[in-house]
């Protein structure tokens, strides 16, 4: 599948919107994992009771719809791929993050998507050099630096140090934007195709939180971190679905464009859910996200 878009009729408002509720959604998850892993409950066991409930939702969604998980071997190995890229390790890296960096911080590491996106995309041939697209990309990166770079931008330069695991996240992410772009969705719809991801990934996830002794039971009376994973969770597989077809229709950057909008709407949920407040620096970099995220749009089709 090539990576090119076609936006055409419908495509012109449609994509975009997609791409701009995927953004707002996601933004939220991130202050929702915060309040999740405030009880220091460790990655591996939030991660399992996430995929448990994605399961959950995309299994209920897929069956009401009349559709069936799906065993070819292309289904196969799209459920093992996107597991590991977009669940497993980038999960395992926000989580990690997430207890000792803002909230809002990590939702502006999540615009470093895009960077690693394009030069991939520009690899496999999937994506047409643009100086125009170069532009926009390098505004999302001096954003970035921003945060990293400034004595004040983070409230305790120690956190600075964990920076590079909160990147590995978006590695993995802007990999599996690649590979969905460019191998598409193995005739599945996308509930269908992120219901068996996600079924995968509690597979693989349950023996690596039981050697590493990261299980815990969840409460009967669910508290309010818990109550921010069931959410967050529930939240997840439903942006995950949007987010993985629009990936499969407009290609891998465009799709990676969903991270400024998080960036964005990540730091304005920080503001209303924890009361974070950030300095000069960050709001500086929130404005070159917004220019960024206005040279990068879809290439246009035949």
């Amino acid at each position: 599948m090539s990576g090119a878009v076609a936006v055409s009729g419908s495509g012109r408002w449609l994509y975009p919107l997609v791409l701009l509720g995927t953004g707002i959604g996601w933004g939220m998850t991130q202050p929702l994992g915060k309040i999740a892993a405030s009880t220091g409950h460790k990655p591996f066991g939030l991660i399992f009771w996430q995929t448990a409930v994605c399961v959950l939702v995309l299994g209920v969604l897929t069956l009401a719809r009349g559709r069936r998980l799906q065993f070819e071997r292309r289904a196969l190995s799209f459920y093992v791929i996107v597991a590991v890229l977009g669940t497993l390790i980038p999960n395992f890296t926000f989580y990690f993050s997430i207890a000792r960096l803002p909230s809002g911080i990590m939702s502006i590491i999540i615009s470093t998507i895009p960077m690693m996106a394009f030069p991939l995309a520009l690899f496999l041939r999937t994506e047409r050099f643009s100086w125009r697209r170069i532009a926009g990309l390098g505004l999302g990166l001096g954003g970035v630096l921003m945060i990293a770079l400034p004595e004040t931008s983070l409230p305790d330069r120690a956190m600075v140090a964990f920076l590079p695991v909160a990147l590995i996240g978006p590695i993995c992410y802007a990999l599996e934007n690649t590979y969905v772009a460019r191998s598409g969705l193995a005739g599945m719809d996308p509930i269908q195709a992120m219901f068996g991801t996600s079924v995968v990934a509690l597979i693989f996830c349950a023996p690596v939180m039981l050697v590493l002794g990261h299980w815990f039971p969840m409460p009967l009376t669910p508290g309010r971190p818990e109550w921010a994973l069931i959410g967050s969770s529930a939240l997840h597989a439903l942006l995950y679905a949007a987010f993985v077809w629009l990936a499969s229709k407009t290609g891998a950057v465009f799709a990676s464009q969903s991270a400024y909008v998080t960036t964005i709407a990540g730091v304005i949920w920080a503001m209303v859910l924890l009361g974070e407040r950030f300095s000069i620096w960050v709001w500086l970099a929130a404005g070159l996200m917004l220019m960024g995220l206005a040279l990068v749009r879809p290439r246009q089709g035949a």
